[in-house]
């Protein structure tokens, strides 16, 4: 067994002073500092006053350190999984793009493969956006492989997969959605041009998420609500990409006010230049050139971010009124709400796995552990 001391733990109630968490491979106990001789202490973690946090989730990243998920190989799901965990995320789902039948199947295969494999980062299954998306509002979406919803493709792969993005407008009578949520598959709307009712009548057939809200869209209008209306009228959940060029910086307060603390989903929906230098990227077979702050074709479309996780977090801090503990969760146990797995990750509880992060007051990740494995100290 292990222990921190001397940290500032964020528990889903509190942030709490003067108590040592204790673990092995699950969370084992959080007790007041005075208690810590009762108990057989292997090594003692000095936290030195930093925040003692849930590692953070990734339900929408392409890649980091220069692979993306498509590449296809082990060597790409590996490192993004090393590079994102110096940056204080434990687990997260590689998500596929719109390219080639050929080429999805491949990667959503060679994600199922090496799942167990990673040394970073924990893989927990497999986002699939496209290819199943609108045109019109495609984004960095390649349109040559753009195809309506198609049971076949994924067939024999539904194991792996935990989220698909849709538009529902392209699903006839939403039989696509009735049956992957017959399957257990996370249905969001995402890249789509459908009218508010026909956003409500997938919300009612099966979808329960919504992908990175207000980018790939069709937006909010008083006279036709569209897909943006429909989301915030309903209980569900929406990912926001809080990089302050996806969404204005003014927006996160009543962003996170419209549709809860509890069903905010913060996302990096980071491409392969994520953790690396300025310059000319790929992402799905199209040129991409990125600066300090974004990624974009070369049309000037955003394709994708460059965002670290941490940095969302510090972002919603800096610019709304909500504590720390509750943002962390949109980037944790709401995450793990979404995949049915908030009695295994999350947060900070007994009997939870033991996936922790410490980080200072400017969110720089000082140590991340997985599972009760030290896998990067800075």
């Amino acid at each position: 067994m292990r222990a921190i001391t001397n940290g500032r733990i964020i528990t889903e109630e509190k942030i709490l002073e003067d108590y040592i968490l204790l673990f092995s491979d699950r969370i084992e106990d959080i007790i007041p500092q005075a208690d810590l001789r009762k108990y057989h202490v292997k090594e003692i973690i000095d936290a030195k006053g930093n925040y003692v946090s849930p590692g953070l989730m990734d339900l929408h990243i392409h890649g980091a350190g220069g692979f993306d998920t498509m590449d296809g190989t082990f060597e790409a799901l590996n490192t993004i999984s090393k590079v994102i965990a110096k940056e204080g995320v434990t687990s997260f789902l590689p998500t596929t793009m719109t390219m080639a039948k050929e080429k999805i199947i491949t990667s959503i295969n060679n994600i199922r493969e090496n799942k167990n494999k990673v040394q970073g980062a924990k893989i927990l299954g497999c986002h699939v956006e496209g290819p199943f998306i609108s045109k019109k509002y495609k984004g960095a979406q390649c349109e040559e492989y753009i195809i309506k919803p198609d049971e076949s493709l994924l067939e024999g792969l539904t194991d792996i997969i935990k989220i698909i993005t849709i538009a529902p407008e392209e699903d006839v009578e939403n039989r696509f959605i009735k049956a992957m949520k017959k399957k257990g598959i996370v249905l969001s709307v995402g890249h789509s041009n459908a009218t508010f009712d026909e956003t409500i009548q997938g919300i009612e057939d099966g979808i329960s998420y919504a992908t990175h809200t207000f980018n790939g869209m069709r937006g909010l209008h008083h006279r036709e609500p569209g897909v943006v209306g429909a989301v915030f009228s309903k209980d569900i959940y929406c990912e926001l990409i809080a990089d302050m060029i996806h969404v204005h910086k003014g927006f996160f307060e009543g962003f996170i006010k419209i549709n809860g603390m509890n069903k905010v989903i913060l996302i990096s929906d980071s491409m392969r230049a994520g953790c690396m230098e300025c310059g000319e990227y790929e992402l799905g077979g199209q040129k991409v050139f990125v600066d300090e702050s974004s990624a974009r074709l070369e049309d000037g479309t955003l394709a994708g971010s460059v965002l670290k996780l941490k940095d969302a977090v510090k972002n919603i801090k800096d610019n709304t009124s909500y504590e720390l503990k509750d943002i962390i969760k949109m980037a944790s146990l709401n995450c793990a709400n979404v995949l049915g797995l908030e009695n295994e990750l999350g947060s900070i509880k007994k009997g939870k796995l033991a996936d922790i992060i410490l980080f200072n007051e400017e969110f720089q990740v000082n140590h991340t552990i997985i599972q009760g494995k030290s896998v990067y100290k800075r």
